[in-house]
């Protein structure tokens, strides 16, 4: 009985092996598991004390739970009846696909990583590239949101910084849901923003699946509280001035709500206006390229590298201590708009009405939201000084000019109701502020005591960017309606 026996090495490894994999996966593993839960629901449980709007508990739901019920909601099973009906596909095949849909939609919200780590780090990069301001929000209104309404923040999009800046600002009051493009969906960068509560988005797909999938996790986040943030605009501005907005998403979470319900006790969703200016926005020459039709395309490699070539010219200057930050990076939040009572003071009922009908009154919705979001973009040292150069593009400034002209214009729109952002309440020291990050990137030359616009390297093109970020102030975009008022 206890003679010994010999065993091949191998053998032995082998049956190591697998008794300390039997102990990991049984024993390790599901203690570490539950600890870290016990960790995350302890935090949010704390959170939920302090924040002005609390962690709903759709965000705390496992995400395998939220797939499951994605997967079998009756309106997505009736999209694959249809369209196994239509493309005589069979049902597991069509299955597989939503399956396949709904893990990439639905995101893994953990509290730890979003307030412990993702706001430490959003803050950390933000504060290290801008000066990080909140110019004007609308507290008392945001206070008075009601606890039983889905909010959504409503921004223009100027720069990928977008996610950061406001995650951080809002870091205080709420956890975010972002909807997110396919650029991000490489590793582990994907990974990270599902823990954030983000969720991806197929911007421009046709699949019908696909839609209806997407737009059933839309409408279960708004009727499950979660806080999203979306941006209209379906994507960066090319030349500054606000895009026409896209419904996609927005139509997704009209299309259940009924006014009728809301009256009866019903889910309101309220949208709050977020505006958001840079004095540079980081990406500002790239997407000049991008919206130049005529211009050559770039390759990945050729982007990453001209990345690479801009970080290292970046560390090169903090190394001979004559960096600087970019500028400001500052953000408005407007008064919160119900959509209930909106929906009232135009007369329709979303639920009531289909496709077809309903297509101009999103689409006027959209336009307004856009335009309260433009009504509240902040107007930054940069985007005064750059107007002053555009509009006497062949001009020269002597600085006691450029000074007198910016004041000038900072009372104009001030006089519009505009929130102008004068840092330290000196209108002074904000022209000189503007004026060296715009000399510092050579966009503007001075020679004996004059400023003038730099002839080359699109200096011109680039200011008219930033003049851009305000042109709507004083003059309504181009895809507005005559009707649709101005600033102020």
């Amino acid at each position: 009985m206890f003679a010994t026996i010999a065993v091949p090495i191998w053998l032995a490894l082998l049956v190591g092996l697998l008794a300390a994999w039997a102990m990991l996966s049984r024993l390790l593993i599901p203690s570490v598991r539950w600890i870290w839960s016990w960790r995350i629901n302890r935090l949010t449980e704390r959170l939920n004390r302090t924040l002005a709007l609390k962690i709903p508990p759709i965000a705390r739901t496992k995400r395998e739970v939220l797939v499951d019920r994605l997967m079998h909601d009756p309106k997505v099973l009736r999209e694959v009846a249809q369209y196994c009906e239509q493309a005589d596909a069979p049902y597991a095949v069509a299955m597989k696909r939503v399956e396949t849909y709904a893990r990439e939609i639905v995101p893994s919200f953990n509290a730890y990583m979003y307030f412990r780590i993702g706001s430490s780090v959003a803050k950390r990069v933000a504060s290290l590239l801008y000066r990080v301001r909140l110019g004007h929000a609308d507290y008392k209104r945001l206070r008075a949101m009601g606890a039983n309404a889905s909010v959504v923040f409503v921004m223009n999009h100027r720069s990928n910084m977008d996610y950061l800046l406001i995650g951080y600002l809002a870091s205080k009051r709420v956890a975010l849901s972002y909807a997110v493009g396919e650029w991000a969906k490489v590793w582990p960068i994907q990974q990270i923003i599902r823990t954030l509560g983000a969720y991806f988005v197929r911007r421009g797909s046709g699949d019908p699946l696909y839609r209806r999938v997407l737009e059933r996790y839309v409408q279960m986040a708004v009727e499950g509280g979660a806080v999203q943030a979306i941006f209209p605009e379906g994507g960066l501005s090319r030349d500054g001035l606000l895009r026409q907005p896209k419904v996609g998403l927005l139509d997704y979470m009209l299309r259940s709500f009924d006014t009728d319900a809301v009256t009866q006790g019903g889910r309101d969703i309220i949208f709050v206006p977020v505006a958001i200016n840079y004095d540079r926005v980081l990406e500002d020459r790239t997407l000049l390229l991008d919206g130049d039709a005529g211009a050559e395309r770039r390759s990945g490699f050729s982007a990453v590298k001209q990345t690479a070539a801009f970080v290292f010219s970046q560390f090169g200057l903090m190394i001979r201590r004559k960096w600087y930050r970019f500028g400001y990076a500052c953000a408005n939040f407007g008064t919160p708009i119900s959509l209930q009572a909106y929906l009232t003071e135009h007369g329709w009922n979303p639920s009531r009405l289909d496709q077809a009908a309903r297509a101009p009154h999103v689409q006027r919705l959209a336009s307004d939201l856009l335009l309260a979001v433009g009504r509240i973009v902040p107007v930054l040292p940069v985007s005064v000084i750059a107007k002053i150069f555009v509009d006497a593009p062949n001009r020269t400034f002597t600085e006691a000019e450029i000074k007198a002209a910016a004041t000038e214009l900072q009372n104009y729109y001030q006089s519009l109701g505009a929130h102008v952002y004068v840092p330290r309440d000196d209108a002074e020291y904000s022209v000189i502020v503007g004026l060296r990050m715009l000399t510092l990137r050579r966009l503007v030359l001075e020679e004996n005591g004059q400023l003038r616009i730099n002839p080359e390297d699109n200096s011109e093109r680039l200011l008219r960017y930033y003049a851009n970020a305000i042109a709507h102030l004083t003059v309504q975009p181009g895809w507005v309606s005559a009707e649709k008022p101005l600033a102020g």
